[in-house]
């Protein structure tokens, strides 16, 4: 009998402890809940319902359906806006995708000062991102004071209209960008090669690789899932690109740095169409919704062949 009387004692310990455990984790995550709630949900739902309705203001009037998203849609800058946001993802994945990977090769083959390079190179990703996009606008200033035209003098060059030029304004705007953004995926990179066998490395030097060919045949297999959901994750974040050009160039010259997310941004709070805001936010958020599954989709299939 007493045994049995342990044995029923030792259950409810657990129980309680699991049930102690179980409330303390739910406290524990109620302040994340609350904060995704008001700042995620909420303004998600209400976004998309509002974009239902005719706003005055941020007042919802009557219901008009989808004639908002037809209005939006109907915009002539609708196209060459996506068109934008699409060369805006093309320019980043030209220029921002392989930088970071090859820095963090580097580092990761440096026997001496490594932490203090990797200090050095992180210096950018501190800094907020308004404040880079006007830094970087003085730089490209067309005029002879600018920086990288001082550059150019020094080769006997003229001054060059580097955000003036609507040919290549998204391309520098994006190397403003990657400039930022490059740390923080050259971090991530080289925590993914601390976790490749060192004994790779050994054996392809003794069999008189180089820095290349460890590079191709031993780092990319090893980080190959790293590199590709990176890929998607950059994509993701680049498609809703808006506090650059806004800062750097207002949508110049002549619209041919805006964005999907510059409209919105327009829409919301310079010509205040609030509903065509909400109604081009719920497209992108559709759009981003897209990219998100296919990036748990592809992240989970990576897992599996890992």
């Amino acid at each position: 009998m007493s045994s049995n009387k342990c044995k029923k004692a030792k259950k409810s310990e657990k129980g309680s402890f699991y049930k102690k455990s179980f409330v303390s984790s739910w406290l524990f995550a109620v302040p994340a809940i609350i904060l995704m709630y008001l700042f995620i949900w909420r303004p998600t739902v209400m976004g998309f319902v509002w974009s239902l309705f005719k706003m005055k203001g941020y007042t919802p009037k009557f219901y008009i359906g989808i004639q908002n998203y037809v209005e939006v849609m109907r915009d002539t800058q609708f196209i060459p806006l996506f068109l934008n946001t699409l060369k805006y993802v093309l320019w980043s994945i030209i220029v921002g995708f392989l930088p970071p990977v090859l820095l963090a090769i580097i580092v990761n083959e440096m026997v001496y000062f490594k932490q203090k390079i990797m200090t050095f190179l992180y210096l950018p990703a501190i800094i907020p991102a308004i404040a880079v996009s006007l830094l970087w606008k003085q730089m490209y200033d067309p005029t002879e004071i600018g920086l990288l035209n001082i550059i150019l003098a020094k080769f006997g060059m003229s001054p060059y209209q580097w955000l003036g030029d609507g040919n290549f304004t998204i391309l520098w705007i994006v190397v403003s960008m990657t400039w930022k953004s490059f740390p923080g995926a050259m971090l991530l990179y080289y925590s993914a090669l601390q976790g490749v066998n060192q004994e790779l490395y050994e054996a392809a030097t003794i069999d008189g690789a180089g820095l290349l060919k460890r590079a191709w045949y031993v780092t990319r297999p090893q980080i190959m899932g790293v590199l590709i959901l990176n890929f998607v994750r950059q994509i993701i974040g680049v498609f809703q690109v808006m506090e650059q050009p806004l800062a750097m160039t207002g949508g110049g010259p002549d619209g041919a740095s805006a964005s999907l997310g510059y409209q919105l941004y327009k829409y919301g709070f310079v010509t205040q169409r609030v509903g065509h805001a909400m109604a081009l936010g719920t497209i992108i958020f559709v759009v981003l919704i897209f990219m998100t599954i296919f990036y748990f989709r592809l992240n989970k299939k990576l897992e599996e062949t890992l």
